[in-house]
């Protein structure tokens, strides 16, 4: 069981299904979330420059592409840069309501990009994902 991942996701159904999905299936301690990049960009920084050494990193991140103010592409520039690398080695699952061939592309120029999943999440998903990733 992971002891905390991200959900970023502009639509609050969309969150609130994420989380109880994920909280119903143990593959999860916490579940955090954010509406956009921006705001989860924020949490990072926060976790940054914050002495605090009980926060925990999320140790994998559920990302939306289309969102307003800072959508998952922009995120993922801004997320693998330097200035995130004791951040990034989480790995992202993309979990788009549309899986755009050009999308599926881009996403392989994105080595921390893992999977790109169809919304809405789903036990048999998180049930694949933890084979995936060892749990």
């Amino acid at each position: 069981m992971l002891e905390q991942i991200l959900c970023i996701d502009d639509d609050p159904i969309t969150l609130m299904l994420c989380k109880k999905v994920i909280s119903k299936s143990s593959f999860s301690h916490e579940i955090i979330t954010a509406q956009n990049g921006e705001e989860a960009l924020h949490h990072f920084n926060t976790l940054k420059y914050t002495n605090d050494k009980n926060r925990r990193k999320p140790e994998l991140i559920f990302l939306d592409l289309n969102m307003p103010i800072m959508g998952g592409w922009e995120f993922l520039d801004h997320f693998t840069s330097s200035a995130y690398n004791e951040f990034n080695a989480a790995p992202v699952i993309v979990l788009s309501s549309t899986i755009d061939p050009e999308d599926l592309a881009k996403a392989k120029k994105y080595p921390i990009i893992i999977d790109f999943l169809s919304k809405p999440i789903t036990q048999q998903m998180l049930e694949y994902l933890k084979k995936k990733i060892n749990l």
